[in-house]
């Protein structure tokens, strides 16, 4: 195997030293020259360059792969294809693997669990939704940071489910103890075969040790294949029920069986995460119906004996034959269950394809702006439904703060979830202002104002008053770029007690319900008149950045598709969250408790959203 360390790829990327060695690749870190960034960069061994056809298939999807763009995922920024080197380029991500954490924890609370596959999932339905299947997804291949973000790595030797997928056996890729079963025979793979991998690292997270283990590989993949893994709970009686059934449901030996989707699978999440003590009934599930409820399944009654009546017989010569008779019944059920398929259908669509207005988000062009004047001071407000990721460079030719790169470019159509990565001149460094012992709302305010990036860590440290800041990174009188973000070690009692409120203005009820659950807040859904589409979030009660105790409400104001002028009806609603209402869900005025109301009494002050200060916070765990 060459060392590639010291040496210079293609006149840009300067090798410094190995992070990794894989099965097919080493990964080194690197610097690129060019973009003025550290890289990783991931080389084939030599053995995989003899195989033409591995070659030529290596290039095409590779090439594919590298569009995928998601928070959850490794982004790829070059690829190289040459008869005696391929590699490739991504973002060279600071932290551990999954794997590492769960050897140090052992086994892994359930919340912190649920908090891991909730991204690891998203991330897996933004490559299924663009044809791609991972096939290797194991906790070494899931990079975790310092906040708590997960990061899939190794796309690399991902396929198209559209295209023939077969692993060979003998040639198997991918960790044994997490591959399924299909592949483990050497059949044709799909999007499932990620789900069962992710059944088996959740089943990792709760107990702490893998479904299946030997020193014999072949053993391993036999056992994938032919025996059933021991209930969760036997191993770890404080798992909650409902979650053992969602990894054993994932886990299932026939594909058939398991989730069909990464998103079908996020709704069994979903519905665990309102209600722990859910128990599911996956007793009725045959891949045709939806998935039920135990608490919600009524007791069946058992059917009378058939009584041969004068009406039986009266009726007699209208019924079909006896092989008709069976076959109705079939047929119905068929239908229903077809029915049921298309109402997921339409529902998953509706919760995770189509964003929030329903359609794509069109870049607009930033470049030539600048960031501190123009869209840094509408971050929360006009460009509030931009994923901004800042870049600095240093070039005195041009202004400070000038935009001169964005990606993607203006006119792709993106999720709302995908980032924008904005390319801005910094020639100048800005003193880090003093805010210790300032409450964290002031010491953001102060730092903003200053031009810089702000997020959170919490200390543990019941001495001193809570939301209080202890220190910056950097640290006070540090000279800094300006743009760059800041650190507030903030005080709290217990760790990870406090919540950073995410500013859900312009997203659906939906997500912005699940963005807040997710910090562990609880939404209060407020419809009101306004003249966004509905079911839009058009304010919020709390500005984005404010700090709360974990378990807090915010509450959400939500068009009902109706404009401010529209006459409100003589009678409430019945329903608080019912979208087609024409006044809001509670029971006041909506322009008495609108936070956003102002002094004037124009019918426009409902759809204001909330002046807030500029700048992003985080919560770093």
């Amino acid at each position: 195997m060459e060392n590639y360390v010291g040496k210079r790829l293609d006149g840009r990327y300067e090798i410094q030293e190995i992070i990794g060695v894989g099965g097919m690749a080493v990964v080194y870190k690197a610097y690129d020259n060019i973009d003025d960034r550290i890289v990783a960069v991931k080389v084939l061994k030599e053995e995989f360059l003899a195989n033409a056809d591995f070659r030529r298939r290596f290039k095409n999807e590779s090439k594919a792969i590298s569009v995928l763009s998601h928070p959850n995922i490794v982004k790829v920024y070059d690829v190289s294809f040459g008869d005696r080197l391929q590699y490739i380029v991504m973002e060279y991500v600071e932290g551990i693997t999954l794997k590492e954490y769960i050897e140090q924890r052992g086994p892994i609370s359930w919340q912190e669990c649920l908090k891991f596959l909730i991204q690891i999932l998203r991330a897996l339905q933004h490559a299924h939704d663009k044809g791609i299947v991972h096939r290797d997804v194991k906790p070494q291949n899931i990079m975790l940071l310092q906040q708590g973000t997960i990061k899939i790595a190794d796309f690399g030797i991902a396929r198209f489910s559209r295209s023939e997928t077969r692993t060979m056996t003998e040639n198997a890729i991918g960790s044994v103890h997490y591959i399924s079963p299909e592949q483990a025979k050497g059949d044709l793979t799909d999007e499932k075969a990620d789900i069962y991998s992710v059944g088996v690292i959740m089943y990792e997270m709760l107990t702490g040790q893998l479904p299946f283990e030997s020193d014999n590989p072949v053993t391993v993949a036999l056992m994938q294949v032919q025996k059933e893994a021991k209930n969760p709970r036997e191993i770890k009686s404080d798992i909650p029920l409902g979650l053992e059934q969602i990894t054993m449901r994932a886990m299932q030996k026939n594909s058939a069986d398991r989730y069909q989707s990464a998103a079908e699978m996020l709704l069994d999440l979903d519905e665990f995460k309102r209600n722990p003590s859910i128990k599911f009934d996956y007793s009725y599930y045959v891949d045709k119906q939806p998935t039920r409820y135990a608490d919600r399944v009524h007791e069946q009654l058992p059917v009378p004996p058939k009584d041969n009546t004068e009406d039986d017989n009266k009726t007699a010569d209208k019924k079909p034959k006896q092989s008709g008779s069976k076959a109705l019944p079939i047929v119905l059920g068929v239908g229903m269950g077809l029915v049921a398929v298309v109402l997921i259908v339409v529902l998953l669509l509706a919760k995770v394809g189509f964003g929030r207005n329903g359609t794509k988000l069109e870049v607009e062009n930033f470049i030539g702006k600048n960031y501190y004047e123009e869209i840094q001071p509408k971050r929360d407000s006009e460009y509030s439904k931009y994923n901004f990721e800042i870049e600095f460079e240093s070039n005195s030719q041009k202004t400070e703060g000038e935009i001169i790169r964005q990606t993607p470019s203006a006119g792709t159509k993106i999720e709302y979830s995908d980032k924008v990565i904005l390319t801005v001149i910094s020639n100048s460094t800005v003193e880090v202002p003093d805010v210790y012992g300032d409450m964290y709302s002031q010491a953001q305010t102060k730092l903003i104002s200053e031009g810089f990036i702000v997020t959170i860590e919490q200390v543990q440290d019941p001495s001193r008053t809570v939301g209080t800041v202890i220190s910056t990174e950097p640290e006070k009188g540090a000279q800094a770029p300006r743009g760059s973000m800041v650190k507030l070690l903030v005080a709290v009692k217990y760790r990870d007690n406090l919540a950073v409120v995410p500013s859900v203005v312009l997203w659906t009820v939906n997500d912005a319900r699940a963005m807040l659950e997710d910090e562990g807040l609880i939404a209060d859904v407020v419809y009101t008149n306004s003249n966004e589409n509905r079911d839009i979030v058009i304010s919020q009660s709390e500005e984005k950045g404010t700090l709360l105790e974990k378990g807090s409400t915010v509450t959400i104001y939500v068009s009902n598709g109706l404009p401010p002028t529209t006459t409100p009806p003589t009678e409430d609603p019945s329903s608080t969250t019912d979208p087609s209402s024409t006044e809001p869900s509670s029971t006041e005025d909506p322009s008495s408790t609108d936070p956003t109301e102002s002094t004037t009494q124009e019918p426009e002050s409902t759809t204001q959203e909330p002046e807030s200060t500029t700048g992003s916070a985080e919560v770093i765990l």
